[in-house]
């Protein structure tokens, strides 16, 4: 559905630290910075651009935007949260673990801020 996704960020060399780490615990290689400053992480035919807010204004997480990472396996989905953590993330919401939604689905996530506040979720469907 997505071709790409694009977030702010007040400091891409923070940024890239962060996302290197986190994104790297799901099996995606490094992100490049272009040209333009932006850093840019492919894989999987999705494509996440990082880049400073073209307006000049510092970054926000966005009131009710959450940014969501599919995972392998539960196990993957915590490598994740503790790479984050472990590169300036910060813990929200609940801790990692099975959560079971009304409809019987049962899945496997985690929350955290990046150093920007952006809204990130590691999610792995368990059924």
């Amino acid at each position: 559905m997505f071709s790409h996704v694009t977030i702010g960020a007040n400091d891409i060399a923070v940024a890239k630290q962060f996302y290197d780490a986190a994104l790297g615990a799901l099996g995606v290689p490094p992100g490049e910075i272009d040209v333009r400053g932006r850093l840019i992480y492919n894989h999987a035919g999705g494509r996440l651009l990082i880049t400073n807010p073209i307006n000049g204004q510092p970054t926000h997480g966005g009131n009710g935007h959450t940014l969501g990472f599919v995972a392998a396996s539960p196990a993957e989905v915590d490598a994740w949260h503790t790479a984050g953590l472990a590169n300036g993330g910060t813990a929200i919401e609940d801790p990692p673990g099975e959560r079971h939604p009304p409809d019987g689905r049962v899945l496997y996530l985690a929350y955290l801020r990046d150093p920007s506040g952006n809204k990130l979720c590691g999610f792995h469907r368990v059924k």
